[in-house]
Parts: C-alpha cells; sequence; structure tokens
C-alpha cells in the first residue's frame, strides 16, 4: 500500500506538523508499506501532490488540516485517510461549537464567551465569569496567541492580536487545576498522562521544547478515573470523533474533572502525549500507526 505521509501545510502550527511528520517517517514500518512524504505549502498542493496515494496518513494540524477541508478533499478524490471525518473536524476545531456541543450533552466545560470584534466584548459578561481569563483565538491550536489576562484593561489588546490568527476569539474562565490528556482510540481510552508546565500554563514553548513540561502517565484515583473515563469517551461520542482523538481535561484542587478541548489530529512528535500514552498501554509508536492505518481504512465515508 503507497502511503503519503501528508505534513506541513499553511496554518500557524505548521512546524508541528513538520515535526510530526517527520517523526512518522522515522517509526513507520517501511516493510509493509511504501511511503511517500507529501509537503503541503499551498491548497492546491492537496489535489495536485496526492495523486497516486492509496491512503492519506496525516500529520497537519490547525486551519486547512485539522478543520475538515482536507479531509473533504480526501473524501471527494476517494482516498482514504486517518483520522475523523470533516463534520467531527470541523466541529473539535471550533471550541466555541466544541464547548456548546458538550455543554448540551450535560458534559462540564468552562464559561465562555465568543466575539469576532472588540465591539462584541462584553465587560460586565467577563466580571461574571471573574478575573482571570484566558484569551486566545477560536479555531487556534498548540496556544498560540494564548494570553492569561487579569484586568479588564489588557482584554482589548489580547482580543486584537487573537484576531491576527483567527476571525473568532474565545474568553474563557480560568481554572486552576492539573491538566491531563486523555487519548481515546475506537471508543477507548489509552493511560492518562498528566502535563506539569515549568512555566505558568501550558503554552507554546512548553508543549514542543524538550523538558519544556513534565509529562508522564499517571493512575487516577479510583473514582476520579472513572469520571474522568467516563466524560472523555461521552465527548469523543458527542463529537462524532472516529479512530483516534486526544481529548485535554484540567482536574481542579476539588477534584472536579472539566473538558478543555478536543484534538482530532493530535501531534504526533518525538514529544507528544499520544505516542507516550499508547507506549504505557504497550503499544509502539511503529503499532500506533498500523492500528490508526488499519482502523481508519474500515472507515465507510
Amino acid at each position: 500500500m503507497k502511503i503519503g505521509v501528508i505534513m506541513g501545510g499553511i496554518s500557524s502550527e505548521r512546524e508541528v506538523s513538520l515535526n510530526s511528520g517527520k517523526s512518522i517517517l522515522e517509526n513507520i514500518d517501511r516493510n509493509k508499506y511504501e511511503v511517500v512524504p507529501i509537503v503541503i505549502d499551498d491548497k492546491e498542493d492537496i489535489i495536485n501532490k496526492v495523486k497516486g496515494i492509496d491512503f492519506a496518513l496525516l500529520a497537519l494540524h490547525g486551519k486547512f488540516g485539522e478543520d475538515g477541508t482536507v479531509q473533504s478533499v480526501l473524501q471527494t478524490l476517494e482516498i482514504p485517510y486517518s483520522g475523523c471525518g470533516p463534520l467531527s473536524s470541523a466541529l473539535c476545531m471550533d471550541k466555541d461549537l466544541t464547548k456548546s456541543v458538550l455543554k448540551s450533552h450535560n458534559i462540564r466545560v468552562a464559561k465562555w464567551i465568543n466575539v469576532r470584534s472588540i465591539e462584541e466584548i462584553d465587560y460586565n459578561v467577563i466580571e461574571e465569569i471573574k478575573y482571570p481569563v484566558f484569551i486566545k483565538p477560536t479555531n487556534g491550536g498548540s496556544s498560540v496567541a494564548t494570553f492569561k489576562i487579569t484586568k479588564k484593561e489588557d482584554v482589548e489588546n489580547a482580543v486584537v492580536e487573537g484576531l491576527k490568527w483567527d476571525t473568532e476569539v474565545m474568553i474563557e474562565e480560568y481554572i486552576k487545576g492539573d491538566e491531563i490528556t486523555c487519548p481515546v482510540f475506537e471508543n477507548v481510552m489509552f493511560p492518562v498522562v498528566a502535563i506539569k508546565p515549568k512555566a505558568e500554563f501550558f503554552d507554546y514553548t512548553q508543549k514542543y521544547a524538550a523538558g519544556g513540561a513534565d509529562e508522564f502517565v499517571i493512575e487516577l484515583e479510583s473514582n476520579l478515573h472513572t469520571e474522568v473515563e467516563q466524560m472523555a469517551l461521552d465527548t469523543y461520542r458527542a463529537l462524532k470523533c472516529a479512530v483516534y482523538s486526544r481529548i485535554d481535561m484540567i482536574i481542579t484542587n476539588e477534584g472536579i474533572p472539566y473538558i478543555l478541548e478536543v484534538n482530532t489530529l493530535p501531534g504526533m512528535t518525538s514529544t507528544s502525549l499520544f505516542p507516550k500514552s499508547a507506549e504505557a498501554r504497550g503499544v509502539s509508536y511503529s503499532g500506533l500507526l498500523d492500528m490508526i492505518i488499519e482502523t481508519s481504512m474500515k472507515e465507510k465515508r
């Protein structure tokens, strides 16, 4: 089977995507597959460069990659691809819609408002949410242009900066606690990974610098594990995820978990969390890629 590893892209997460693609190329079993690296530099590449491949292994992140557009093109071209379909990809990329769907399913999320301009900022609602708040692009990832804001005077500048990266910006309740991530593969939660950033929060640098954060597999207390697992699986199903996704949560000091966001194409770099979790389950990086390919090929889309 001729597999194209699709990486690069045109989003703010291009470098992360290239690193994910590089790690995949280093670990994929070349005795099983003919592997072709495909670097996307502009939108037309997704049509011109995928001709002749049997399967697209997506290492893209961010817009035009993780938002359903590439998935839709590949479906039109009748090329099977890894991970979630267009609807789920788009839904999870838009944090406002993600939270709206989860809230409608009674799945716990932080309070938030969404704005498209500085004129839409409602300072009264922000006061009700209470400072500090996080301000970030609604359709972004990797904590690009994400700010922790402690006072009213800094809100507008953070929104302006966020709007440089996206057409919408989310203003979200700050929840103090411990961050975890829950990889889910085919409705099964893999081992939970704890994230202990060495900065104030898990920003872009902490995510991708070697040693930027301590990340390790943990065993939660039994009742908490049961609740976290149920929330992760309910989230996966509510957002119509398929094959695999990574669900990020934060657990308050009182032991209450909240869903933060859902990654439909989790990072696959040498420091990424999904491979770390899989390894704890006894699945090698190469074995994880086999599982993703084989399971994705069975999807009817």
